[in-house]
């Protein structure tokens, strides 16, 4: 997917602004990437979300997880959605470079936790997934692919508030996804 530029803390800031300026209640399905296996990844237009397995096709299950204490897939990281308005400015070198990051879907949506706290339900497409409170950090692989500074930054007390490395979800309703749907923030009961 070729090599890129790597921001400074002071490129990346800059593009804050733009960020906040994500939609807060109704976006769109920019990408979907499905993680057949390790550092494998798949663009789909289409894809399927099931209860159990999350993005059918994806790894999730079968790769488990070093959070739980058995090693299996950790129910609440089923899914990982990242705001494409912060991947856009990251990855550097355009949309073919925003699967490196390794979430499956890139939306343009306001992930802040003031917009959408642990709990809240989001249809997408004609599936209803449900944000979880575990943490979406950047780690080594984030380093290698886009920078020291580019990790500090999404882990850094705003990066944080803002979910800047994006967020955990799980599907709590099966159904169809497609680039290009609308992500939509559903009334909490």
């Amino acid at each position: 997917m070729g090599d890129s530029k790597h921001l400074t803390t002071a490129e990346l800031e800059a593009g804050l602004a733009h960020i906040r300026q994500a939609p807060r209640d109704e976006g769109v399905l920019h990408l979907i990437v499905r993680r057949p296996k390790d550092d494998e990844r798949e663009v789909l237009t289409i894809g399927q979300l099931d209860l159990g397995e999350g993005l059918v096709g994806d790894n999730w299950r079968t790769r488990g997880s070093k959070n739980t204490a058995d090693g299996s897939a950790h129910p609440e990281m089923q899914l990982n959605l990242m705001n494409s308005r912060a991947i856009e400015l990251i990855a550097q070198g355009g949309a073919e470079r925003w699967a490196l990051a390794g979430d499956q879907f890139y939306v343009d949506f306001d992930l802040s936790e003031e917009n959408v706290p642990a709990g809240t339900q989001l249809a997408l497409g004609t599936a209803v997934i449900e944000v979880t409170p575990v943490p979406h950090n950047g780690c080594k692989k984030f380093v290698g692919r886009f920078g020291l500074e580019a990790m500090k930054f999404v882990n850094s007390p705003v990066g944080k508030q803002l979910h800047l490395r994006g967020i955990n979800a799980r599907v709590v309703q099966a159904g169809t996804v497609q680039v290009g749907d609308v992500v939509r923030k559903l009334e909490r009961p």
